[in-house]
């Protein structure tokens, strides 16, 4: 079923692109079909090998994005991806490519201690094991228990032994280990949010979509924020990600971190196309070091659109 995307929605995103043939680009994209993409899961097999067996079962595989862990598929039949013995024994992970992103910016290393704070269904928790190779720890949390039974299955499919799993709301989770004095070196806040960069996969955000909820979602996000900060080591790193193009869910939001907490932005290296934060939104004037920020679009990489910032605790 094809949505119409609410004139608000589309002033929005005609706001931020401004280019009429971005603009046309971005609409394109964003009602034509997703690809299909895995992550070779490291802590079971090589991408080598994995390319190898999913090529020996007919299927097309393409590596992108100078990251070979990173797989498109071509031509299989819906349903196929989630059936194969691969995927059951858990040499790979079906993620799209734009929310492999954030836990490539934080870069976790083997060894250290990490918080993924909204953590469910997995994809960021498993990526994360896999780049520390199964060596520190993960504090993975979640409030809903459907979504907990949800990742512990993915963990224990592709065999993370390094993560600890949670079930609190995240600011109250943040409350009590801050009473505890735990402190993380790593911390991803992949927040709730508006969804606005999700529209291929899910076409109702068009209908869905409602400034009263972005609004409301923002306030959400920044005291999930305010919360998780005071446990980062000093010198510590925190990667701040949506899933949405919302400058309210977004820039507006490390703006506020910045100015309230002792952080700083820093600069991540990404294998894709991305484009810099924004410096201004509705006549604010917003910190210049926003343009270290990365913005994801759909036309870039023919990806979902995604948010994201690293900053370091200084």
């Amino acid at each position: 079923m094809k949505y119409i995307p609410k004139p608000e929605f589309k002033e929005k995103i005609e706001s931020l692109l401004k280019n009429k043939k971005d603009i046309e680009e971005f609409w394109k994209t964003a009602n034509s079909p997703l690809p299909k993409s895995i992550r070779c899961n490291t802590l079971k097999i090589s991408p080598d090998k994995l390319k190898e067996r999913l090529e020996n079962k007919g299927w097309k595989i393409s590596q992108h994005y100078n990251n070979k862990e990173i797989m498109l598929t071509h031509s299989l039949e819906p349903g196929e991806l989630g059936k194969s013995q691969e995927h059951l024994l858990g040499y790979y992970y079906i993620q799209e490519v734009s929310s492999m992103m954030p836990m490539l910016a934080l870069s976790p290393q083997p060894g250290e201690l990490v918080l993924d704070l909204c953590a469910s269904p997995g994809s960021k928790t498993t990526q994360a094991s896999a780049l520390m190779e199964n060596k520190g720890t993960v504090i993975a949390n979640d409030v809903n228990i459907g979504r907990i039974a949800i990742l512990a299955a993915n963990l224990e499919r592709t065999g993370c032994s390094n993560v600890i799993v949670t079930r609190h709301d995240a600011v109250q989770l943040c409350q009590k280990l801050k009473k505890m004095n735990f402190y993380f070196d790593k911390i991803l806040l992949d927040v709730p949010c508006s969804g606005e960069g999700n529209i291929r996969s899910n076409p109702a955000t068009f209908k869905m979509w409602n400034q009263k909820v972005i609004n409301k979602l923002s306030r959400l996000q920044r005291r999930i924020a305010e919360a998780a900060i005071p446990l980062l080591k000093k010198g510590g790193e925190i990667v701040y990600s949506t899933c949405t193009h919302s400058p309210e869910e977004n820039e507006l939001n490390v703006q506020y971190l910045i100015e309230n907490f002792d952080l700083e932005i820093v600069e991540s290296k990404l294998p894709i196309k991305t484009r810099q934060g924004i410096t201004e939104w509705q006549n604010i004037k917003l910190n210049k070091e926003l343009k270290k920020a990365h913005r994801i679009y759909p036309q870039d990489n023919n990806t979902e659109g995604f948010f994201l910032c690293k900053l370091r605790k200084t």
